[in-house]
C-alpha cells in the first residue's frame, strides 16, 4: 500500500493518544469499525485460492513466494481505495460505475460478474464437501446443510451478527500456520524464494509453466468480487468519512494477514508435496496427500482450513454479487433488510446459493472443473476493467473531493493495476492458446 494512506491510518489511531481515556476511545472506535477489510481479504483465500497456492507450492516449491509480496501490496492498495470510496460517498462500487460511466458499461460488468461468481459459488461448496468428506460426511449432507445455514444467517440476522459469525470462521485459518510448522519447511529456501524474479528463469529463459503459475498466483489474490464486497460492506455498516481513518488500518491488517495465509499454504505444499513429486490440481488432492506424508494431524488441519475458507467465501461471494447487481440497477440492498424490503437482493442471494449447491451435487466432476475454468477466464477479463473503474473513480475530485487519490496513491495504484491487468490478460490468453 502507498505510504500516504498508511501514515494517515497510523495517525488516525494515535490522534487521541494524549490520555488513557483517549486511547480507550480510539481502541473502541477501531474495534467498532473493524471487519470489512479483514473479512474481505480472507474471503479471497477461498477454495480456488487454496488450490492455486497449493498447486504453486507443489509444482514450484518456494520459488514464487516473492509474488505474494507484490500481490499483497496490490490487494492493500486497491482495497483501500474501494473502502475509502464507500466511506466518502456512501455508495457501492457498481452504483458509482453506473453514475459515472453509464448503464451500458455497468450491464457488461454485471453480466460478467454474475456468470463468474455464480460458477465460483459452486467451487466453494465443492470445498465444503471435500473438507467435511475427510471426516466421513457425504456431499449430499454437507452441501445442503451448509447452504441452509448460510442462507438463514444472512436472511434472518442483521449485519452485525453476520459479521461476527464471519469473524468466527476466520479462526479456521489458524490451521494453515500450524500445518506449516508441522511440515518442517526449509527456511533458507523460503527466504530465497522471497527474492524478486526467482523461479521464473531457467537456463536464461522464462519458463512458461512458471509464468502461468505466477499469473494465477497474482490473479487469485486480487479478484473483482472482493472489491465490490468491501465497498458495499463499508456502506452497509454505516462507516463514514470521519471514522474511515480507523477502517484504513483494518484494510491494511486484512491485506497483510491474507498474504501471510497464502504464504503458509505455499510453504506447506513446498515442504511436503514437492519433495515427494506429488503435483496436485485441487485443494482436496493436497489435503489427502498430506496424510501419509506429514501425518493425520496435518491432513485434518489442512481440511479445517479449507472448510473455513470455503464457508466464508460461500457467504461473501453471493453477497458481493447481490450487492453489486442491486446497486447497479438502483434496487434496495443490505443484509439487515428482509425479503419485503429488498426482494431482488435476497432473491438473487438465494438463487446463487441454490444454483451453486445444485452444480456440485448434480453435475459430473469433470464438467464442474470445466465450468470453474471458464469462470476464472471471465474473472481474468473482468479484472482489468474493474481496476480501471476503481482508479478513475478514486482519483475523481468531483466524486471524492479532497479524499481523491494523491500523486503517490495514483502512481502505486496504476502500477499495480497495470501489473495485475497484464498478468490476468496474459493468463487468459495463454490458457486459451493451450500454452500451459
Amino acid at each position: 500500500m502507498s505510504v500516504g494512506p498508511l501514515r494517515r491510518g497510523i495517525r488516525g489511531l494515535s490522534r487521541v493518544r494524549g490520555t488513557a481515556a483517549g486511547r480507550r476511545a480510539s481502541l473502541m472506535t477501531f474495534l467498532a469499525v473493524m471487519g470489512p477489510g479483514i473479512i474481505t481479504g480472507f474471503a479471497g483465500n477461498d477454495a480456488g485460492g487454496v488450490t492455486t497456492y497449493t498447486s504453486v507450492g507443489a509444482h514450484h516449491g518456494y520459488a514464487l513466494l516473492w509474488l505474494l509480496v507484490i500481490s499483497t501490496v496490490g490487494l492493500g492498495v486497491i482495497q483501500e481505495m474501494c473502502a475509502r470510496m464507500g466511506a466518502v460517498t456512501g455508495k457501492g462500487l457498481s452504483d458509482l460505475i453506473r453514475e459515472r460511466f453509464g448503464v451500458r458499461w455497468t450491464v457488461v460488468a454485471m453480466v460478467a460478474l454474475l456468470v463468474a461468481n455464480g460458477i465460483n459459488v459452486a467451487a466453494e461448496y465443492a470445498g465444503i464437501a471435500v473438507s467435511l468428506g475427510l471426516l466421513g460426511v457425504p456431499a449430499y449432507v454437507a452441501v445442503p446443510v451448509a447452504g441452509v445455514a448460510v442462507w438463514a444467517l444472512v436472511v434472518f440476522f442483521p449485519y452485525r451478527v453476520v459479521e461476527r459469525t464471519l469473524f468466527v470462521l476466520l479462526l479456521a485459518f489458524v490451521a494453515y500456520p500450524i500445518t506449516a510448522v508441522l511440515a518442517g519447511p526449509d527456511i533458507d529456501a523460503a527466504v530465497f524464494g522471497l527474492v524478486p524474479g526467482s523461479g521464473l528463469l531457467e537456463s536464461g529463459r522464462i519458463e512458461v509453466a512458471a509464468l502461468l503459475a505466477a499469473l494465477a498466483l497474482v490473479g487469485t489474490t486480487i479478484t473483482p468480487y472482493m472489491q465490490f464486497y468491501i465497498q458495499a460492506s463499508i456502506v452497509d455498516k454505516g462507516i463514514d468519512r470521519e471514522r474511515y481513518r480507523f477502517t484504513r488500518v483494518d484494510v491494511l491488517i486484512g491485506a497483510l494477514l491474507t498474504g501471510l495465509n497464502g504464504l503458509f499454504i505455499v510453504v506447506v505444499a513446498a515442504a511436503v508435496l514437492q519433495p515427494a513429486g506429488i503435483l496436485v490440481d485441487s485443494a482436496s488432492d493436497a489435503a489427502r496427500a498430506l496424510g501419509p506424508l506429514a501425518g493425520a494431524q496435518a491432513e485434518l488441519l489442512f481440511g479445517v482450513g479449507l472448510f473455513g475458507a470455503s464457508l466464508l467465501a460461500a457467504t461473501v461471494m453471493p453477497l458481493s454479487t447481490s450487492y453489486a447487481v442491486c446497486e447497479a440497477f438502483g434496487w434496495e440492498s443490505g443484509i439487515s433488510k428482509d425479503f419485503g424490503e429488498a426482494p431482488a437482493f435476497m432473491g438473487l442471494f438465494t438463487f446463487l446459493l441454490v444454483a451453486g449447491g445444485a452444480l456440485v451435487l448434480l453435475f459430473p466432476a469433470g464438467l464442474l472443473i470445466e465450468l470453474i475454468l471458464v469462470s476464472q477466464a471471465v474473472n481474468g477479463l473482468l479484472l482489468p476493467v474493474i481496476l480501471v473503474f476503481i482508479l478513475r473513480l478514486a482519483g475523481d475530485r468531483r466524486i471524492m473531493g479532497g479524499d481523491a487519490n494523491g500523486p503517490l496513491s495514483t502512481f502505486a495504484g496504476w502500477g499495480i493495476a497495470g501489473l495485475a491487468s497484464a498478468l490476468s490478460v496474459g493468463y487468459v490468453v495463454a490458457t486459451a492458446l493451450g500454452l500451459g
